[in-house]
């Protein structure tokens, strides 16, 4: 399988140790078997070492103990350490008193926060892997990452589509049912596959948990699982200067992967137009955005803006520095810059964007249209937001 040159790069000063979170099979055992190639690796899928260490956690320290100096100069990885959140005090004691730094390697932190796992107190750096970006990939084809997704695996695969439900299926039973994240298994799964449908839109918990049978309280901790666990994230409105006309509560919800929200909805883009496709090429420009926030360590906000009557752009970055509409369209007419044209005359954003299917950068009223290739590139290259 082809391996991709990642843009995470996790630099470590002497002793210092680092958390790495992702969803599954993003690539993070991979990329630390490149990065870290002299590191001892603690691989907690391997159930004879899980059941080891889970029993007798102080095994580890014991272990390393009796490591040779040389070997503990570079950072032991743990590997799927939410499985053992009871490691975690050894690895403190670790840090403190033998001076051995860790990287530590899973797929949520939830399982550790409900175990009361230690989490370092600030001991550690935080990083986050996510699906392939268009700077990994090189020559992006379109149609494929928004039909197969960008999990490196899925992207590369032809007969994807089995794979990907799989993939869903088992992430739910060993990250959610396995770990006894919640106890109602039949409601949680009416909910993801309620959640899926209203992807990318305004979240109406009331309106979910009258279609899935359960009240909207626990519709809101179902949702707090599927963050915790790295499956999505929500988007909350941009708040600044707000008129009583722009909506300030409701948030949006985007699924990790493109791929994983087509399959969950039984999608199939055959081309490069449409409603079904636009909203997966939203999906796929958010996924980029966070991707590009975490890595270049910018931490930017990314927001969304909308009206009571309607107006909504896609994605407000850095409080409002910054303003995005992504639309599928390869000739676009004067109505799709309304809402940008409303944004721009009440925030005056430093950069105004159509991000879109159209093939020449052109300025329409102070809006920059750019194709989605050249936005990318203007993206990582730090021209859109640094």
């Amino acid at each position: 399988m082809k391996i991709f040159k990642r843009t995470l790069n996790i630099e470590l000063p002497s002793g210092q140790s680092a958390f790495l979170w992702g969803a599954r099979q993003t690539g993070k055992s991979t990329y630390l078997k490149q990065a870290f190639p002299k590191s001892l690796v603690y691989d907690f899928l391997k159930t004879d070492l899980y059941l080891d260490i889970l029993k007798n956690p102080s095994l580890l320290r014991e272990q390393l103990s009796a490591q040779d100096k040389e070997v503990l100069r570079h950072p032991v990885v743990l590997d799927e350490v939410q499985k053992v959140p009871q490691v975690l005090n050894e690895v403190h004691w670790l840090i403190e008193n033998a001076g051995i730094s860790f990287i530590l390697c899973g797929s949520s932190a939830r399982k550790l926060k409900r175990g009361q796992g230690n989490l370092l107190g600030g001991r550690a750096w935080r990083f986050e892997m996510f699906p392939l970006t268009s700077e990994e990939v090189g020559d992006l084809d379109l149609l494929r990452a928004l039909n197969r997704g960008l999990i490196p695996a899925f992207y590369l695969q032809e007969r994807y589509e089995k794979s990907l439900k799989a993939y869903i299926k088992d992430y739910l039973k060993e990250e959610v049912f396995q770990e006894g994240l919640t106890r109602n298994i039949p409601a949680f799964s009416r909910f993801f596959d309620a959640m899926a449908y209203s992807h990318g839109k305004l979240t109406n918990y009331a309106d979910i948990a009258r279609d899935c049978g359960i009240d909207a309280k626990t519709v809101k901790e179902y949702y707090q699982i599927l963050i915790d666990t790295l499956l999505g994230t929500m988007v909350a409105p941009f708040k600044k200067r707000q008129n009583r006309e722009v909506i300030s509560r409701a948030q949006k919800f985007y699924l990790f992967d493109v791929g994983v929200s087509g399959s969950l909805t039984k999608r199939k883009i055959e081309g490069e137009k449409g409603e079904l496709f636009g909203q997966a090429f939203e999906h796929f420009i958010f996924m980029e955005l966070m991707a590009h926030r975490s890595y270049s360590e910018l931490d930017y906000e990314i927001n969304f803006w909308r009206t009571k009557s309607g107006l909504e752009v896609d994605f407000v970055l850095g409080g409002g520095e910054v303003a995005i509409e992504v639309k599928g369209a390869g000739k676009l007419n004067s109505r799709n810059f309304v809402p940008l044209l409303a944004f721009m005359e009440e925030h005056s954003p430093r950069l105004a964007l159509m991000v879109c299917n159209e093939k020449v950068r052109r300025v329409h009223r102070g809006v920059l249209v750019i194709p989605w290739r050249e936005f990318l590139f203007d993206l990582w290259g730090g021209r859109v937001i640094s």
